[in-house]
C-alpha cells in the first residue's frame, strides 16, 4: 500500500487481520507451540485463538525478523505463521532483511543451521507493506 501519512494504511492491514477465517484447531496449536517456544503465552491463556497480526519496527535485525541466533529462536516471520506481517515504512527494511523474506516466502518454512544443530520454524503468513510516497508526490521511495 502507498499513500500519505494519516491515509490508514496502518487502520486497513489491522482491518485484514480480523476478516480472516478463524484459526483451525490444527492452526491454533502449530501457533500456540510457536509461542510457547518464545515465553509469549498470554497470562492465563492455553491456546492461541487468533490470528495474528506482527508489525516488527524498520530498524529490526535479519535475525528478529527472520530468527536466530546462537540458541535459535523464531523471528517474526514465525511469530507471524497463518497470520499477518505487517512492514510498515517498507522502504526503511535493511535490503538484508528483505533479501531474508525471501525464502521463508516461497518454503513456509525458516530453517536456521548452526554447529551444533538445525531449526525449522513454520512461516506461512500474508505479508502486508505500507509506504509513504516521495515528499515530492512524483515518486514512490
Amino acid at each position: 500500500m502507498i499513500g500519505p501519512p494519516g491515509s490508514g494504511k496502518t487502520m486497513l492491514a489491522r482491518a485484514m487481520a480480523g476478516i480472516l477465517p478463524p484459526l483451525t484447531e490444527r492452526e491454533s496449536l502449530e501457533v500456540t507451540k510457536i509461542f510457547s517456544i518464545t515465553g509469549n503465552i498470554p497470562a492465563g491463556g492455553s491456546m492461541i485463538k487468533q490470528r495474528q497480526f506482527r508489525s516488527p519496527h524498520h530498524t529490526t535485525s535479519q535475525i528478529g525478523l527472520i530468527g536466530g541466533g546462537s540458541n535459535p529462536h523464531p523471528g517474526e516471520v514465525s511469530m507471524a505463521h497463518r497470520g499477518l506481517l505487517f512492514l510498515d515504512e517498507f522502504p526503511e527494511f535493511s535490503r538484508g532483511c528483505l533479501e531474508a523474506l525471501r525464502q521463508p516466502m516461497e518454503d513456509g518454512l525458516v530453517t536456521i543451521s548452526r554447529a551444533n544443530g538445525t531449526m525449522s520454524f513454520p512461516a506461512q503468513f500474508m505479508l502486508v507493506a505500507a509506504a509513504n510516497p516521495c515528499p515530492c508526490g512524483l515518486t514512490l521511495f
